[in-house]
């Protein structure tokens, strides 16, 4: 009891630290920083695609390391191994949400920027390939047989890990619309006053996916426990004699 007082109050202090990093993240994006010269306000929206860019390419490999984990522990340590499912559809949810608002946000941008709203461009294109994988990844784990759902999640999981530096390289590997990237060795650069609105945003989205994934861990765990708890009282309830 004491440790989940503990962990619901840690809960609750990250979740009022992440809305008040948003905050000050949204107030510098909106109110703080310059006009950009060339798009003007429209820019802005650019403090919220780059964050869930970065991360929708971060956590895709938090899902690839639960789901090894799963692979390992299935047989040596069942009960270690249903941490890192848990783990996995949890990070694999995020990253569904987080790639999609990287391409909805790039639909809102490329529409006035570029004139339509989709380019069959390579990054577009790969980062698209990389969210109908995790959604497949999903449907994968709500329709396959209960046995085989944690292994071919986890082989699923290694394919689209596969297509991460697809989607990073894809515009230094070939011709593309969408802007280069402005950090890096190979990067185009970022006027320095843009940073507090850049990093503030990245670290307040990188909070809330990281609260996402520990709430969404939680109530996985809690659905696998009481299966557990289920599938033991019907076992009981088979061996217990007739009267």
């Amino acid at each position: 009891m004491a440790r989940s007082s503990v962990l619901r109050s840690t809960a609750w202090l990250w979740f009022l630290a992440t809305v008040a990093v948003l905050v000050v993240g949204f107030r510098q994006a909106i109110f703080l920083v310059p006009m950009e010269e060339t798009m003007g306000n429209l820019q802005r929206i650019f403090y919220y695609h780059l964050p869930h860019a970065v991360l929708g390419l971060i956590f895709p490999y938090v899902n690839l390391v639960a789901s090894l984990g799963f692979l390992y522990w299935r047989r040596r340590d069942p009960l270690k191994a249903l941490t890192a499912d848990a783990l996995a559809v949890a990070s694999a949810e995020v990253t569904v949400l987080y790639v999609g608002i990287c391409l909805g946000t790039g639909m809102l941008w490329g529409k006035p920027a570029w004139g339509i709203w989709w380019a069959w461009d390579p990054r577009l294109t790969t980062a698209l390939i990389l969210w109908l994988i995790y959604v497949s990844y999903l449907l994968l784990r709500r329709f396959s047989p209960a046995g085989q759902i944690g292994v071919l999640a986890a082989i699923l999981a290694v394919f689209a890990a596969i297509d991460v530096p697809i989607v990073y390289m894809s515009i230094q590997w070939w011709r593309t619309q969408h802007p280069a990237p402005v950090f890096g060795p190979n990067g185009g650069g970022v006027d320095p006053r843009f940073y507090p609105a850049i990093l503030w945003n990245l670290a307040g989205w990188a909070m809330w996916g990281i609260f996402l994934i520990a709430f969404r861990f939680a109530l996985e765990r809690r659905r696998q426990i009481a299966e557990q708890d289920a599938a033991l009282q019907a076992i009981e309830a088979s061996l217990e004699t007739p009267q």
